[in-house]
């Protein structure tokens, strides 16, 4: 069942283009360029705690604001799990995390369940972390938890360093989606639902 848990995703826009090639199964290997640096630190966190082999090549308008570029990632990402998850057969399903990062500490909590939804309750005391605009975070959860048909809470407990907080963060929703997209061999063949369609 693991060895075909990918997904290759393409989106084109006169604004961005974006393509992305995931594998659930794999080691968290990454090759990520967004052209925003700390954009791509926090994609390369998410594979390598997630376990997830993840390469994404984004380029878009960030000249004028990189709003549609980490959006139009948010969005290709959810995609490309949702596409590599297929009927979500054998899944854990649910995960969540606890993540410190010297001061700061995110809780990110999901369900694979096939509802979209996002419930983001994070704040940063800087307008941008590196290149990367502090309010374009949770968008950027906001477009992954909806196309990725995943319920996704995330909460920055503490921290006054905001490198520390995002990072905490992303390294939470790392861990949650590594615990989530895990096949449970007791129940490999069968969806995770009561009403047996995910």
């Amino acid at each position: 069942m693991g060895n075909n848990r990918r997904a290759d995703v393409e989106r084109h826009t006169r604004e961005t283009n974006v393509s992305l090639a995931l594998d659930l199964d794999g080691l968290g290997r990454y090759e990520i360029s967004t052209g925003i640096g700390m954009f791509d630190h926090m994609l390369e966190q998410l594979a390598r705690h997630s376990l997830i082999d993840l390469r994404i090549d984004a380029t878009g308008d960030i000249e004028r604001d990189p709003h549609h570029l980490i959006e139009d990632v948010g969005l290709v990402l959810g995609q490309a799990l949702n596409e590599a998850l297929g009927e979500r057969r054998g899944i854990s399903r649910f995960g969540h995390a606890f993540a410190p990062m010297d001061e700061a500490l995110a809780l990110v909590a999901i369900d694979l369940g096939g509802r979209p939804y996002a419930a983001i309750e994070v704040t940063f005391s800087r307008e941008s972390i590196g290149e990367l605009p502090a309010e374009n975070v949770k968008h950027f959860l906001e477009a992954f938890a909806q196309e990725g048909r995943l319920n996704l809470h995330a909460r920055l407990l503490s921290g006054e360093n905001d490198h520390h907080r995002v990072e905490a963060l992303f390294k939470a929703l790392a861990r949650a989606l590594r615990a989530a997209v895990t096949i449970d061999e007791r129940i490999a063949d069968q969806v995770p639902s009561t009403k047996e369609a995910l």
